[in-house]
């Protein structure tokens, strides 16, 4: 019997057998070959060539072009080129071109056309790899994440995508999610100013989708898993980031797989509708993710959903068929054409296409920021006078590990899988920073007294250890379950072994992180003099690396996460839970609230040089209160320094963190250069939620602004003030 090609979703297809699979694809491909899909001949169809327009103007046009269409071609706005049939086929793999959505070639209306990250350009074999967000988050530098923006921006458009879905800002609460690499970090205020200055510098080219709207911080249970929060921790905890890319003018929001309280965050009234929608007057629109983001036709476009991707499963003729059978208003299909409409017209006098072609993907120019960003993201957590190397002084170095020969980039299986045309590992880019005054010896550890004996008469070793996609990422089952969410902590047994058996043979020991996320350091840290995390590194990693080891570029990333001593330090996780409990506590807040020893605070990082704090003041003009604080660079070498600001509370009349990030500034500072940090904040940034009025509350009590290298106290000075 011949298999059955017509189906309704993705879930159908997945359910044959190898060889049905087999027989279905070859039957789809025939029919493409056949009837190859057609697109506009113009990249914008009727918006081409446009001139700018105001707010007003685009409004308008909008509602022209809506006035001219039928319900089924509203509809279709909304829906996915790809219907379930032909989903399945996505040569040569992931969103290898652009995903398609609402192109309408009688109306000669563009389509959505999507490419996903955020490591750089999914698209194409030779896209730019950037370190991943967790190690910009690392740099807290929102001018070089606008940078790095808008080189997405170009090669995203030089790829012929039109909408980048990467602005990945979802809360990091627990270290074991396995797409803990795709966002900046744990703190929500760092999460916002990061994700706005990616949402900029994407939007000087193409249209900025920020994702997973919310509380999405599982991987393995993401598809069924509910999430039970109140409502202090959601408006404080879960949701200020989302607001912050609102306000950057992000032209979309894409939907979670997950539930909030018992409804799916794709159909979600309250958190679309009357959050998103209504308090926060987002004008773009919502997304789903893809093939199991919606589960209902009629609840996810009365709850606020406006496109089906990427497959049109629930949407498309039964979307029609509910409008006409009166369960969903045409007036709420209206609200999202118009919506969708608006973003298409408004991105289509962005950028200029000049700067756009093949070439540009990749390109050295691009390369080179993605080195410049990986340098910077690059943290220095524990240095006993090793670093940086001294080329006159350094005879052998031995390069231990299997990551130092691999190409460890992240993700390679998930939406997040950026293929570059080369990449830099780290053993080449010591041997291309040594020269050849220097020998380099190299064993992959797989036998521990083969590096021993390797490593016996190095003046230094450099081990490479860590993670890869088969340990975290996008949990894909098809084939063997690899990635998803982390089982441990720590490193593999076996590279915990290594650090011991060389540690024994020279003491010159720098153990260097890959990983998206944390790993717990405490059972080896003492055998190592030095420890860096590198994260995954991009398509330069190794050049940067080799910058930093011999002291070409000074570390200045800070830790975007905690490291805690033990996982007992961490709040409850069951990756494969279908219900969990999100609250008020976890990073740095747990840390604070329970007094745990963590191995590493949030914020922390070393540089090559040192760098003393002094004189905090608190002036207030106004709503704005400014902060500063003098600070120098007591060494011989320039850097930056990354300076905090937290605010803590006397005397409150609700249960509030020890406290919180409020924000943050990089000064570069010369040898011996003494300068004035600054940093202002809102007085509405001292607001906590109340749930009984429904309104952000800003006391007035005694604060106090702690500002200094750390979240650790004695990093820390402290300034009291109120607002009298």
């Amino acid at each position: 019997m011949a298999v059955n090609t017509r189906i309704f979703h993705c879930d159908e297809f997945f359910r044959l057998s190898r060889e049905e699979k087999k027989e279905f694809q070859s039957i789809i491909q025939k029919e493409l070959e056949e009837n190859p899909i057609k697109h506009l001949d113009t990249e914008w169809g009727r918006f081409e060539n446009l001139s700018p327009m105001s707010e007003e103007e685009i409004d308008r046009l909008a509602e022209e072009v809506l006035s001219e269409m039928t319900l089924e071609q509203k509809v279709y706005q909304m829906s996915c080129d790809n219907d379930a049939r032909y989903a399945p086929l996505n040569p040569p793999r992931y969103n290898f071109i652009p995903y398609y959505a609402g192109e309408d070639l009688d109306l000669n209306i563009p389509a959505v056309k999507f490419t996903d990250g955020p490591t750089g350009i999914v698209m194409s074999y030779h896209a730019t790899a950037f370190p991943v967000s967790i190690a910009r988050g690392s740099t807290w530098d929102t001018e070089l994440e606008e940078r790095v923006g808008n080189v997405i921006g170009i090669e995203g458009r030089s790829g012929g995508a039109n909408f980048f879905a990467g602005v990945c800002i979802n809360l990091l609460r627990h270290p074991a999610w396995g797409r803990a690499q795709e966002t900046y970090g744990e703190d929500t205020v760092l999460l916002g100013k990061m994700g706005a200055a990616l949402t900029k510098g994407v939007q000087k080219h193409m249209m900025a989708c920020v994702k997973h709207y919310a509380a999405n911080s599982m991987e393995n249970a993401r598809f069924k898993v509910d999430v039970e929060m109140d409502e202090r921790t959601l408006r404080e905890i879960y949701l200020p980031h989302f607001k912050e890319c609102v306000d950057a003018g992000a032209a979309a929001i894409m939907s979670a797989y997950n539930r909030v309280r018992g409804e799916w965050c794709g159909h979600h009234d309250y958190l679309l509708n009357q959050i998103l929608n209504g308090e926060w007057g987002f004008k773009g629109f919502v997304m789903s993710d893809f093939i199991w983001g919606i589960r209902d036709t009629v609840d996810a476009a009365n709850g606020g959903q406006c496109m089906e991707m990427y497959a049109t499963q629930f949407f498309g003729k039964r979307l029609v068929d509910a409008v006409r059978d009166g369960k969903v208003d045409e007036i709420k299909i209206d609200a999202a054409v118009k919506r969708i409409l608006r973003e298409k017209i408004r991105f289509s006098f962005v950028g200029d296409k000049a700067q756009y072609s093949e070439e540009k993907m990749g390109c050295k120019e691009h390369a080179e920021l993605a080195r410049e960003v990986s340098e910077k993201s690059t943290i220095l957590l524990k240095n006993e006078g090793l670093l940086p190397l001294e080329k006159d002084k350094i005879k052998k170095i031995t390069v231990v590990g299997r990551l130092a020969v691999e190409p460890n980039t992240g993700d390679l299986k998930g939406s997040s899988a950026v293929f570059p045309p080369y990449v830099i590992t780290p053993l080449q880019g010591i041997l291309n920073e040594a020269g050849s005054g220097i020998e380099i010896k190299y064993a992959d550890g797989r036998i521990p007294h083969q590096a021993q004996e390797l490593s016996k008469d190095a003046d230094v070793v450099v081990i490479i250890a860590g993670l890869t996609s088969l340990d975290e990422g996008e949990f894909i089952t098809n084939g063997g379950d690899v990635g998803g969410d982390r089982k441990y902590l720590g490193l593999h047994p076996e590279d915990e072994d290594l650090i011991e058996a060389v540690s024994k043979a020279n003491k010159n020991v720098i153990v260097v992180l890959q990983g998206g996320s944390t790993i717990i350091v405490e059972p080896w840290k003492n055998l190592a003099k030095a420890i860096l995390i590198q994260w995954y590194p991009g398509m330069e990693g190794g050049t940067a690396l080799a910058n930093i080891l011999f002291g070409k570029a000074n570390p200045s990333a800070k830790l975007p996460i905690t490291v805690p001593a033990t996982p007992q330090q961490l709040p409850y996780f069951d990756m494969n839970a279908t219900s969990i409990a999100y609250d008020y506590y976890h990073g740095y807040f747990l840390a604070d609230k329970e007094k745990y020893p963590v191995s590493y605070p949030f914020g922390f990082g070393l540089s090559y040089t040192n760098y003393s704090y002094s004189n905090p003041k608190v002036t207030k003009n106004g709503d704005t209160i400014t902060v500063s604080v003098d600070i120098s660079n007591t060494g011989k070498i320039a850097g930056d320094e990354v300076v905090q600001l937290y605010i803590g509370y006397k005397g409150s009349k609700v249960e509030r963190h020890v406290k919180d990030l409020k924000g943050f500034t990089k000064i570069h500072l010369e040898p011996g250069e003494k300068k004035t940090a600054i940093i202002e904040i809102d007085k509405e940034d001292l607001a906590y939620y109340c749930p009984e009025s429904k309104q952000w509350v800003v006391e007035d009590i005694g604060y106090v602004a702690l500002i200094g290298a750390s979240s650790a106290c004695k990093d820390l000075l402290k300034a009291d003030f109120d607002l009298k």
